[in-house]
């Protein structure tokens, strides 16, 4: 949708869900799996695309009343523009998917393998604010393994990018499931939002857990061997 159209449907009332968006303000609206991109989104390349932020952040700043002049303040719009493309939403361009080289389980391990305390940070697509957190991830093999440090990298090409957490943990999820080729995969994620503690409802204290459970980690058994592992220290 193009912002002339997003600004046209919103001057006539659109409704989700029966709802106005001032209705559902700070509410979660999780649309589906795919993050929602346009079609052309990458026929411009990184550098325009930089250009392009950085002068509307420009005209955000002067719009607040910041004095762009100020030695302090002058290559802001750039260094946001460099941020986001580079950095905090580099997971919305494919080309950033980390290529997964999988390798025979020759040493026949059949029992679940954890990595917990994956640390991340995301930022809300409601407020471009961020969320910070740690994800756990667990897999039994179903004859092939991958490498640990593409489980980390999984997990942060997908939370560099506009997040709700409830999609960020099924796209790890389904991820790890087509990279592993086996549908006997787990994600926790336990993560702190500050659209909600440093606006808002301005409640520091809560957390948001979510997880997926698939294949023989679909069972209370196996559950609390995963949650075992994860609370051992």
């Amino acid at each position: 949708m193009s912002i002339k159209t997003l600004i046209q449907t919103k001057k006539n009332g659109y409704r989700l869900n029966g709802f106005t968006f001032d209705e559902v303000g700070d509410d979660h609206m999780f649309t589906g799996l795919e993050t929602p991109m346009k079609a052309d989104a990458f026929q411009t390349t990184n550098d325009e695309k930089k250009k392009q932020i950085s002068s509307l952040f420009q005209q955000i700043m002067d719009v607040l009343g910041l004095d762009l002049t100020d030695d302090s303040l002058k290559g802001t719009p750039d260094r946001v523009a460099k941020m986001y493309v580079e950095e905090i939403f580099s997971g919305l361009d494919p080309k950033n998917k980390p290529k997964i080289a999988l390798f025979d389980n020759k040493y026949q391990y059949n029992q679940m393998l954890v990595e917990k305390d994956i640390t991340f940070y995301s930022n809300c697509e409601h407020h471009f604010v961020p969320i910070i957190g740690k994800a756990h991830v667990a897999y039994i093999s179903s004859g092939k393994v991958i490498g640990l440090s593409k489980l980390n990298r999984i997990v942060q090409y997908y939370a560099k990018r506009p997040q709700v957490q409830e999609r960020l943990t099924n796209q790890i999820a389904e991820e790890l499931k087509t990279a592993l080729q086996t549908e006997d995969v787990a994600v926790i994620i336990d993560a702190k939002h500050l659209c909600v503690s440093s606006r808002g409802v301005q409640d520091d204290t809560s957390a948001t857990v979510t997880s997926h459970y698939g294949g023989r980690f679909n069972s209370s058994s196996k559950i609390n061997e995963l949650l075992n592992y994860i609370n051992h220290n």
